[in-house]
Parts: structure tokens; C-alpha cells; sequence
């Protein structure tokens, strides 16, 4: 089926690919088309998007208005941005911006957009299969045989990091240099070392510190709009806003995508925001604080998560706790270690083990009564009264936990109670929604920097042994195994 939307002499059709790109009969209607300059432009979609066809589909747009002047089609290639849904493909928020931005702006984007001219597509019979003129397919990653032959690494693949150079022009220099011969270079350090030379080399920290500048700058400006917040705001509205300037924040940095980070607010928002803004606007910011239902001593809010209150007003509690659980598991692991030593069979706790192998208190008593007078057995008791003195500083520190547990929720019940409205603002926008936006474009930051490691690490390692290195190693391999099999009688040729 082909849907149409049309406005004033403008419109967009969606139809499977191909289907105005062939077929004799429609030739004539093609070429007048294509020379009337009806088409403004072509929008290939990834395969898979709708039921009931799992084929490519493209939006043809139509515009009467300027087609006299019009001398080419813009076509955008968009099939490869999409994320995965159950069984069908479907294309993101920033998949949707990005074509949109893209095609309004007529921009220019290396294996993305061009414009076409007319010529172009007379001198391939007027066919309009957009992988004809752009080819968005990931440049190979070709194997050099001279370097898997001689060592070293290409220049070529180095220079195809030019992205990262932009950013980083020294480091290029900190991990390479000139090899001999020419059109390759060396790794200037090991191998184990590149991760930690590349995150604390000054200019990737400063262009870190220059992304959190960009972050601080637009959290400063919308942190306030957002804690002004008021029964009556419109969600969609305040969405649109946060998203468009993040996106607009982000627009001039190399490196990072300004769709991705546009993509995880968009997707925090779905997520979580969502639902707390809209508690907000029908009911204010502290009509959600109430006594978890049925439980009269545990207050809790899904605006304002106990672990909030926490971290921000007893985080010297929560640290106490912590260390509490730490002492704890010292004791737990010494237990481990003795059951690991004494605990197979005929071991000196094999006695005081359960039928499922379980090591108790009880069967522990039991047995030091059996043999608390056998002289035999000292070494046994010995390791009974270490396990049970074990078990009771385990059984102790179990308790101080739970009643440092049960102070401190008695102290967020208290906090909770007493919070004021401009206290849940900044625990929510400042701690809950700054913090999660921020810890996402720490992440995508943290993955572009993990993509430049990774790819250096494989060009290294792909080049690492030469063909002399390796013909050397298997000689040595081969008279090892020659010496073995002369000592039990045989001749290797």
C-alpha cells in the first residue's frame, strides 16, 4: 500500500523500495518527472520497519513549488540507523531528528546525503535506487600482507582514525612513530600500556573537561526551569526544550554525536523523567512523599527514591553501614577458607557437616562435646573452636548491620517527613535527573574513548609477529618435538 501526505502542492510518499525505480512502462513518467523537478528528494529507510513487509521501504517527497529551478534530487541513505524491537527494526527519536535536520538543511553528509543532479541520474537511465549514487557501506578492513609479512602498521589505518587526530594531534605522535620504511609505522609502546597513555594524556583529558564544560553550561541553564516546574506545565512542551538544546549544545564537538546524547535524554525521559514530570504537574513536587502502603515504618517515592536522602543527608551512615558489611565479609571469607581447607572428605569438619554438606553451629557443639576429652583429637578441636568462634563474630556483625540499618531508615523516615518543597527540587532535578544525564554522556564519552583504545590494540596485535618470527618459533617448536620423540625411539624427517 503507498501512503501520501500532501500539502499545498507539497507531499511525501512511502513505497517500497524500488518500486518507481523500474519497469519499462513507467519510463517516460520517470524521465518527466525527474526533468519537471517534481521530486525534491529521497529518503531510503532501513528493511523491516512495517508489518507485512519485511523489505526497505523509501519516502519520495514531491514539491511543485521552485521545480522549474530544481536541478537535482536529494537523496539520504537513513537505512542503517535503527535499533532492534522484537521481531521488526525501528527507527529512534535521533534517527527521526537526524532525517529531518539533514533533509530541511539539504546538508551534505559523507556516506549519508547528497544532492544529485539530474545529469547524474540521466547518465544511469533516470533509475533512482539510491545505493547508486551513495554508498553507505563501512569502508573494508583490508589486511596488509607486507605487514603480516615484515611488522609495523599501515599509515593508512592510522590516518582512517583521523577523527581522533582532530582532537588528539599529539597523541598520534605518543604512540607512533616513523618506521623505516615507508607507509607504515611502529608502536612506540607496549601493548598493555595503550589504554593508560591515551586517558591520561592532556589533551584527552582536556577535551574530556571540555565536554563536562558543555554539560555544565546547559545543566545551568535548564536546572533552574526545570525546579520552576508548576501544576499545569506541559510535559511535551518541557521534553522538547531539554532535547532541542542539548542537541544544539553538542552540535559543534568532534567526536561525540550529537544524536547520541540527543538519543539518551530522549530515552531517560521514556525511561523515568516522563512519569516524574507528569506527578509534578497534576499533584506538585511533594504530593508523592507517603508511607509506602501497608508498611508503617518504611517511607519511600518513586519522584524521590530513598537512596536519594540517602546519599545527599546520611551518606556518613550509609558509609558506616558499608564498612560494617565489609568487616563482615572478612569473617565470611575466613569461614570459606577453612571449610575450602578442612571441610573434603576426612576432614577435620566433615563431622559437623549436614547431610547436604552444610557446615552448622549445632552439629559443630555437638561434635566438641564427643571429643572435648579425647587428646587425639586436639588438632579437630582446634579448628571446631576457630569455626565457631567464626560464626559467632559473623552472627555479631550480622546484628550491628541490622540495627544500623534500622537506625538509619528511622532517620530517612524522619528526613523524608521534614523535607522541604525546595529540598525535593534539588533532590530530584540536581541528584536524580542532572546526575543520570550527566552519567550518560560520561558513558558515550567513556565508548568513543574505548572504540580508540580497542582499535589500536587490534591493529597492534594484527601485526604483532612477522612471518620470520613465526617460521623462528615453529623451528624451535619442531626441534623440541623432535628431541621428545628421539627419547621414546623415534626419528621425525
Amino acid at each position: 500500500m503507498i501512503r501520501s501526505l500532501k500539502s499545498k502542492g507539497k507531499g511525501a510518499i512511502i513505497l517500497p523500495h524500488g518500486v518507481l525505480f523500474r519497469g519499462n512502462a513507467e519510463a517516460e513518467i520517470r524521465k518527466n518527472i525527474i526533468r519537471k523537478g517534481f521530486i525534491k528528494g529521497i529518503i531510503g529507510l532501513p528493511a523491516n520497519l512495517f508489518y507485512g513487509t519485511g523489505i526497505p521501504a523509501c519516502i519520495i517527497v514531491l514539491d511543485k513549488e521552485n521545480a522549474d529551478s530544481r536541478r537535482g534530487i536529494f537523496m539520504l541513505d537513513a537505512s542503517r540507523g535503527f535499533v532492534k524491537d522484537g521481531n521488526k527494526n525501528r527507527l529512534r527519536e535521533q534517527d527521526v531528528h537526524k532525517i529531518v535536520d539533514v533533509f530541511n538543511k539539504q546538508t551534505e553528509v559523507p556516506k549519508y546525503a547528497r544532492m544529485v543532479s539530474v545529469e547524474e541520474i540521466e547518465r544511469n537511465e533516470y533509475n533512482l535506487n539510491i545505493p547508486r549514487y551513495i554508498d553507505s557501506q563501512e569502508a573494508e578492513d583490508i589486511q596488509d600482507i607486507k605487514a603480516h609479512l615484515l611488522g609495523d602498521i599501515p599509515n593508512r589505518d592510522i590516518e582512517d582514525l583521523e577523527n581522533y587526530w582532530k582532537v588528539y594531534p599529539s597523541l598520534k605522535n605518543v604512540l607512533f612513530a616513523e618506521s623505516p620504511r615507508a607507509g607504515y609505522s611502529k608502536l612506540k609502546i607496549p601493548q598493555e600500556e595503550i589504554k593508560h597513555v591515551i586517558f591520561s594524556h592532556p589533551e584527552f583529558t582536556s577535551y574530556t573537561q571540555e565536554i563536562d564544560v558543555v554539560f555544565e553550561n546547559w545543566k545551568e541553564k535548564h536546572a533552574p526551569i526545570l525546579k520552576s516546574l508548576a501544576v499545569g506545565a506541559k510535559p511535551k512542551e518541557i521534553i522538547h526544550n531539554l532535547s532541542e538544546a542539548i542537541l544544539t549544545s553538542f552540535a559543534d564537538k568532534n567526536l561525540i554525536d550529537q544524536y547520541d546524547i540527543y538519543q539518551h535524554i530522549r530515552t531517560y525521559w521514556m525511561e523515568t523523567m516522563q512519569d516524574d514530570v507528569y506527578l509534578i504537574v497534576v499533584d506538585g513536587w511533594k504530593a508523592e512523599l507517603t508511607l509506602v502502603k501497608g508498611k508503617k515504618d518504611e517511607w519511600d517515592s518513586d519522584l524521590v527514591p530513598k537512596q536519594l536522602v540517602i546519599n545527599r543527608y546520611f551518606a556518613e551512615e550509609q558509609k558506616a553501614i558499608k564498612q560494617l558489611e565489609t568487616d563482615r565479609d572478612v569473617i565470611t571469607r575466613q569461614m570459606e577458607e577453612l571449610e575450602e581447607e578442612h571441610g573434603g572428605e576426612d576432614g577435620l569438619l566433615e563431622e559437623a557437616k549436614t547431610d547436604k554438606g552444610k557446615v552448622t553451629k549445632a552439629l559443630i557443639q555437638k561434635r566438641v562435646k564427643e571429643i572435648k576429652n579425647d587428646a587425639d583429637a586436639s588438632e579437630e578441636m582446634k579448628v571446631l573452636e576457630g569455626y565457631l568462634k567464626l560464626i559467632e563474630k559473623e552472627a555479631d556483625a550480622n546484628k550491628k548491620i541490622k540495627d544500623a540499618q534500622t537506625a538509619l531508615d528511622k532517620k530517612v523516615i524522619a528526613g523524608y517527613k521534614a523535607l522541604t518543597e525546595d529540598e525535593v527540587k534539588t533532590l530530584v532535578v540536581d541528584d536524580k535527573w542532572m546526575a543520570a544525564i550527566s552519567q550518560d554522556v560520561k558513558t558515550e564519552l567513556e565508548r568513543i574513548s574505548q572504540r580508540l583504545t580497542q582499535r589500536i590494540k587490534e591493529l597492534a596485535e594484527r601485526y604483532a609477529a612477522t612471518l620470520p618470527e613465526l617460521n623462528t618459533k615453529v623451528e624451535g617448536l619442531e626441534a623440541e618435538v623432535g628431541k621428545h620423540l628421539e627419547k621414546m625411539g623415534f626419528v621425525w624427517k
